[in-house]
């Protein structure tokens, strides 16, 4: 409870990440596209990503990395008094993804809703969370970023193909009247880069057609030259703001958490800054571009790494379409150690996503993916693949392969 007076303090409590086990190499890449791991590797720092299943969906990952970071704040899903989900991949445009979250989890009392900024999606849900825990109008709030990019994507467009990847991260933001939680929040939008990271169709303005189809116009455009230029100059600006709000300095700040777009980008942050490499958290290099589940992912990773201990001010940060960006300083107040045993409570088997009645989707994954992931030896488990009363399967990969999951 709080005291009369003042506004409670947003607090995380919980994290989760998931990500799917189908891994998409560079090596892959090389036999799709015109591009080869060494091209790669030198202009983003990116090795692989992760591509989700035929029957997995941004709303199953989703419910994945909530049950996750539910489990580890140590509350029962119907405590929840908000869900907010950040997403450019919804499963449909509508019902919001957040709405079939808020079953597959088993709450029966939130409100729900998506929230669009592209990858800075979760920092601007995380943002609203906050205001509504200081205004008193929620106790728990989950944040999610969750996205599916690898379907809409062109697979002949080796500027963007080789980036995205798919996953989910969640974390539970509760009140408390205790020293600590969130510090300091800067949000921006520049309107004029609306149409430098975009996707043509599909929308009020140009809806679905076999015209819009055939011209590609469902795939993800970007302008990489000027989003990098944005990016570099923004993140930084950003972050610094955050932190200042906080009443800190950079050197204040034990970890930055940006995010995972391209290496270059999170090197130019550090550089601007003027701090080491060392106090920016980067999982780029297995995962790819996220977009609004990247910071959540690498939020998770990072506690459950030992790379975030109690006391630690840390800084989130990110940018994405429409130029957006959006940086949260936080003091980290949760025993780090509760993520672990959250992430191994809750697999894919425990989520069911509900499908609409007498209605079958198409196969959902791109042909250029589908011939890939059918190729002997490469991991595509399906997630109803035990019979109830017999025992699990053996891995099919090295666990390694696996450590996000």
């Amino acid at each position: 409870m709080t005291n009369p007076g003042t506004a409670p303090r947003a607090h995380i409590t919980g994290w989760g990440r998931y990500v799917p086990s189908q891994v998409l190499t560079n090596a892959d890449l090389e036999r799709m596209v015109d591009t080869n791991d060494e091209w790669i590797v030198s202009r983003t720092g990116i090795r692989e990503r992760r591509v989700a299943a035929a029957d997995e969906t941004t709303a199953s990952m989703a419910a994945v990395a909530s049950l996750r970071a539910i489990r580890t704040a140590g509350i029962d899903p119907d405590e929840i008094d908000l869900i907010l989900l950040a997403t450019l991949t919804p499963d449909y445009w509508m019902p919001s993804t957040a709405a079939l979250v808020k079953e597959a989890i088993g709450n029966t009392r939130a409100a729900a809703m998506d929230v669009a900024a592209a990858c800075s999606g979760f920092v601007y849900a995380f943002s609203t969370a906050q205001a509504y825990i200081a205004s008193g109008l929620a106790k728990h709030v989950l944040v999610i970023g969750a996205e599916l990019l690898t379907r809409f994507l062109d697979y002949t467009d080796r500027s963007t193909c080789i980036l995205f990847g798919d996953g989910a991260g969640a974390v539970v933001v509760s009140a408390s009247n205790e020293p600590g939680g969130t510090l300091g929040v800067e949000l921006t939008t520049e309107p004029q880069g609306a149409y430098m990271i975009w996707l043509p169709a599909g929308g009020a303005k140009s809806p679905p057609s076999s015209e819009t189809i055939a011209r590609g116009e469902h795939y993800i455009r970007m302008e990489g030259r000027e989003t990098y230029r944005f990016a570099t100059r923004t993140l930084a600006s950003t972050a610094l703001a955050s932190v200042r709000k906080a009443g800190l300095e950079p050197s204040d700040v034990s970890l930055f958490i940006p995010h995972q777009a391209n290496i270059r980008i999170i090197e130019a942050v550090a550089k601007g800054l003027d701090l080491p490499m060392e106090r920016m958290f980067v999982n780029l290099d297995r995962y790819g571009n996220t977009s609004a589940a990247s910071v959540p992912i690498a939020l998770a990773e990072a506690v459950n790494e030992g790379r975030v201990q109690v006391g630690d001010n840390i800084c989130i940060v990110a940018f994405g379409a429409g130029f957006t960006s959006g940086a949260a300083t936080i003091e980290w107040t949760a025993d780090p150690a509760r993520g672990v045993a959250g992430d191994v409570a809750v697999g894919p088997a425990d989520v069911h996503v509900r499908l609409p009645v007498d209605w079958d989707s198409v196969d959902p994954i791109p042909p250029a993916l589908a011939e890939l992931m059918a190729r002997p030896g490469l991991v595509n488990p399906p997630l109803d693949d035990v019979v109830p009363g017999e025992p699990p399967a053996e891995p099919a990969v090295p666990a390694a392969s696996t450590s996000g999951r």
